[in-house]
């Protein structure tokens, strides 16, 4: 798949087709990370912060605790 490079602004970059966003899980303003090596380009979705994980992970448990503590038994 081809696409160009556009200017934006002060700045150039390049349109990523819906499709292999779709694939990615990514929708306008999500995070990518850029990686460059030996002259090629890489976009991966950057993942959520180990605190943010932590924190959902707090709320999930303390929502369902009832549940979980039966699961536990």
């Amino acid at each position: 798949m081809n696409t160009t490079s556009r200017k934006i602004g002060n700045s150039e970059g390049v349109i990523i087709p819906k499709e292999i966003l779709d694939r990615l899980g990514l929708k306008a303003g999500d995070d990518v990370e850029i990686r460059e090596d030996n002259g090629s380009i890489s976009l991966v979705p950057e993942q959520a912060d180990l605190a943010e994980q932590l924190e959902a992970a707090r709320i999930g448990m303390e929502k369902h605790r009832v549940a979980l503590r039966e699961l536990a038994k």
